[in-house]
């Protein structure tokens, strides 16, 4: 099973739709531990994404992921925008001009991805930032894929350790961004960034399932 153009863009469309439904959530994160507009911000920025795809067809998945990159960098404020553009980016570029993306493909959008964010942000596992959604999410794909599994079940797998590696953000103190300057007081309130990242990567898993 390989993930085509229309996946791409149904993954877009279903991030948008899903951060709209969780715009107050990830904004309560972020006021803990933030300044409370990454749910803001991120809706805007998906949303404007969808307009452009609105506005024509795009060739292939990387062509997709080139134009959530380059909006989301233009109207996402705050580390957000930078952070995901490149995250996109990457992945896109890792891609090339490939119109399927199987199982491989997948895992290596994820793991460019990754790195895009790690490179863009200069985080680490543990410190508290989307890289502790991303790690985790990209280790689970590389077993998935290595055991065989389909491209959506790949994106499950991803999905499913990004959600549990949101999670485990919530004891931990953070060393980078705006919440590290709390210092043991970001401890016992969830990263925003890693649970975003965690709902766009299940969103890339249910619309793989509904596709496919």
């Amino acid at each position: 099973m390989a993930l085509t153009v229309q996946w791409a863009e149904a993954w877009i469309r279903e991030c948008s739709r899903v951060l709209t439904e969780n715009r107050t959530a990830l904004m309560e994160l972020d006021r803990a531990i933030g300044d409370a507009d990454h749910g803001e911000n991120m809706q805007r920025g998906f949303a404007a994404v969808v307009g452009k795809l609105d506005g024509g067809s795009q060739e292939n998945p990387a062509a997709v992921f080139k134009l959530t990159a380059m909006t989301l960098m233009s109207t996402v404020g705050g580390a957000a925008g930078p952070l995901y553009g490149t995250a996109f980016l990457r992945g896109a570029t890792a891609l090339g001009d490939a119109a399927e993306l199987d199982p491989a493909a997948v895992v290596a959008f994820l793991t460019a991805a990754r790195d895009g964010v790690v490179a863009r942000g200069k985080a680490e596992p543990g410190d508290k930032t989307m890289v502790d959604a991303w790690t985790p999410a990209v280790e689970a794909a590389e077993t998935a894929q290595s055991a065989g599994a389909t491209s959506p079940e790949v994106l499950n797998a991803a999905a499913n350790a990004a959600q549990a590696g949101a999670t485990a953000t919530e004891p931990l103190i953070a060393r980078k961004g705006r919440a590290s300057y709390l210092g043991e007081r970001s401890a016992g309130h969830r990263d925003p960034g890693a649970q975003s990242s965690a709902l766009i990567l299940q969103a890339a898993a249910d619309t793989a399932g509904q596709q496919l």
